[in-house]
C-alpha cells in the first residue's frame, strides 16, 4: 500500500534538488499523458525549474491543441535527447520502459534522477521513485492528489489540463471512477470554467480523411471465437494509398466502438503504421471476467488495465491477427 504523503514529500524533495528536469509524452499520447506532463510543467515553471517536455516517438494529439501549453511541446525523439544535460526525468503515465519509447532500448545515465507517476496495473516500477496508485482511475487524478499535498497553487492552466486527462481516461463511466473523480472534476472545472470549449474542440476536430480511415476499419470488421471476438484494422497499404497521416490515425475509438456491439466480449483493432509493425488497442465488455492487460502483455510489448490496454507487433498485418487469436484463444480457452 502507498504511503502517499511520505512518497509525495520523497518526491517534491527530488523536484527542489533539481536544475534541469526532463518530461515527455508516451507514444500514441492519449489526454491523459499530454494533459499530466503539460500540468506538471506548468506548476514546475511556476517554482522557477527549467523544464523540457519532448513529444518522443510521436506527434502530440493535435485533437488536444486547445490545452494551455500544448505549443510547448518540443518535437524531439527521445533518442535524440541528450539524458545527461538533465538531473531529473519525471515519467507520467507510463508503465514500463517501452512506453517510454518503442524505438530502441531505453538506458538510463547513472547522473539522472528518476521518477514515475502513473496509475497503469501493469506498471514495471523501473524508476528510483516509483509513485504508482493502480486504484486511481488516471494519473492526473494522482497528479491533482500530489500537488495538493504539496500545497502547490493549481493555476486555471494546470486545472484545465488535469481535468481533460482525468476526462479523457474515465469519460466519467469507466471503472475505478468514483465520487472522488467528479469531486476533483468539480474543483478544477470551477479553477477553468471554459471546459466545455476545450471538451468541444477535442471531440469535433475530425477530417475528411478521419472519417475514410475509420470507414475502411468498419469494413475490415472479422469475428471470432464464436463471436465473442471482433478485430478491425488498418493496413499499411491502407495508410500509405490514402495519404493518412499521423493525426489520422492517432486518437481513433475504434476498439471502443467494436466494444458497443452485444456479445463481442472483447475487441482489438490494429493499425499497421509500418511495414510489419502494428499497433493493436484491446477493450473488454466484462473487466471482472475478462482482463485484455493480460493479452496485451501476453503477446508481448503490451499492457494496460483489465479495461483497455495495448501492444505492439513486429510481424505483418495477417499474422498479428492469428497472434490474437491464437492468445485470446490460450487466455480464454470457455470463448471458443
Amino acid at each position: 500500500m502507498i504511503n502517499h504523503s511520505d512518497q509525495a514529500k520523497k518526491i517534491l524533495e527530488e523536484i527542489k534538488k533539481s536544475k534541469k528536469i526532463l518530461l515527455h509524452l508516451h507514444p500514441g499520447p492519449d489526454g491523459d499523458s499530454l494533459g499530466s506532463t503539460l500540468a506538471m510543467m506548468h506548476f514546475l515553471t511556476g517554482i522557477n525549474k527549467k523544464v523540457t517536455l519532448i513529444s518522443g516517438d510521436s506527434e502530440p494529439p493535435s485533437y488536444l491543441s486547445s490545452l494551455p501549453g500544448f505549443k510547448k511541446v518540443k518535437k524531439q525523439s527521445f533518442q535524440k535527447t541528450n539524458l545527461k544535460k538533465y538531473d531529473l526525468f519525471i515519467i507520467l503515465d507510463t508503465a514500463d520502459l517501452n512506453q517510454i519509447t518503442k524505438i530502441d532500448e531505453v538506458k538510463f545515465p547513472g547522473s539522472l534522477k528518476t521518477v514515475i507517476i502513473d496509475h497503469h496495473q501493469s506498471n514495471t516500477k523501473f524508476a528510483d521513485i516509483n509513485y504508482v496508485d493502480k486504484n486511481s482511475p488516471a494519473t492526473c487524478q494522482i497528479l491533482y492528489k500530489l500537488l495538493t499535498l504539496w500545497k502547490a497553487k493549481i493555476t486555471p492552466e494546470i486545472a484545465a489540463c488535469l481535468f481533460i486527462g482525468i476526462y479523457t481516461d474515465t469519460m466519467f463511466k469507466y471503472p475505478k471512477t468514483t465520487s472522488d473523480t467528479f469531486e476533483i472534476c468539480a474543483r478544477l472545472t470551477a479553477l477553468y470554467p471554459e471546459f466545455t470549449k476545450i471538451i468541444f474542440n477535442m471531440e469535433n476536430s475530425n477530417d475528411p480523411s478521419r472519417l475514410k480511415l475509420q470507414g475502411i476499419a468498419l469494413s475490415s470488421i472479422e469475428t471470432h471465437l464464436d463471436n465473442h471476438l471482433a478485430i478491425s484494422s488498418i493496413s499499411n497499404h491502407d495508410i500509405t494509398q490514402n495519404s493518412f497521416s499521423v493525426n489520422n490515425i492517432s486518437g481513433s475509438d475504434m476498439a471502443n466502438t467494436l466494444k458497443s456491439v452485444v456479445g463481442w466480449t472483447i475487441s482489438a483493432h490494429i493499425i499497421e503504421y509500418q511495414p510489419d509493425h502494428c499497433k493493436i488497442s484491446f477493450r473488454t465488455r466484462n473487466s471482472e471476467k475478462y482482463d485484455v492487460s493480460k493479452i496485451a502483455s501476453s503477446i508481448g510489448n503490451g499492457g494496460g488495465h483489465k479495461a483497455a490496454a495495448g501492444a505492439t507487433t513486429n510481424i505483418s498485418l495477417e499474422k498479428t491477427k492469428k497472434l490474437i487469436v491464437a492468445t485470446v484463444k490460450k487466455i480464454y480457452p470457455k470463448l471458443k
